[in-house]
């Protein structure tokens, strides 16, 4: 089984629920908030899920998300990589755009989950899937 770790920024507490069904899926699984995960810490897991809410005009959280995850994005190698995140307005964009950039930057996006405001049971089906493939 796969080292995994779930790394989130929420402003509301719905990425934070997101992040907690991922790691639902079972062992192995480690959630961190943004401010507790670096860079340095990459080559510990085998897996990863990052999770940050769109904010402002559909994108991440610059101040404190953006720059771990700017940081982390050259350590991944093939490392599988899944984004997630909630919203409120607008279509969820900032996931297409934020994976489009990933993609671009060499990461290995193999999946992502949005939901509009907290996760509803659909989309925490989704999650604990999403959990149980990075884990193997």
């Amino acid at each position: 089984m796969a080292k995994v770790a779930v790394v989130y920024w929420t402003g509301t507490g719905n990425t934070e629920a997101m992040a907690n069904a991922i790691a639902e899926a079972g062992d192995g699984i480690e959630v961190f908030n943004v401010n507790d995960f670096s860079a340095s810490m990459v080559a510990d897991y085998d897996a990863f899920a990052f999770g940050c809410p769109a904010m402002g005009a559909e994108e991440l959280d610059h101040d404190e998300f953006e720059p771990v995850w700017d940081e982390c994005v050259s350590a991944f190698g093939q490392k599988p990589v899944a984004l997630f995140g909630s919203y409120d307005w607008g279509t969820g964009e900032w996931m297409d755009t934020w994976k489009d950039d990933a993609i671009a930057a060499g990461v290995n996006v193999v999946d992502t989950v949005i939901c509009n405001l907290e996760p509803d049971d659909e989309a925490n089906e989704a999650l604990k899937a999403l959990g149980t493939t990075l884990a193997g």
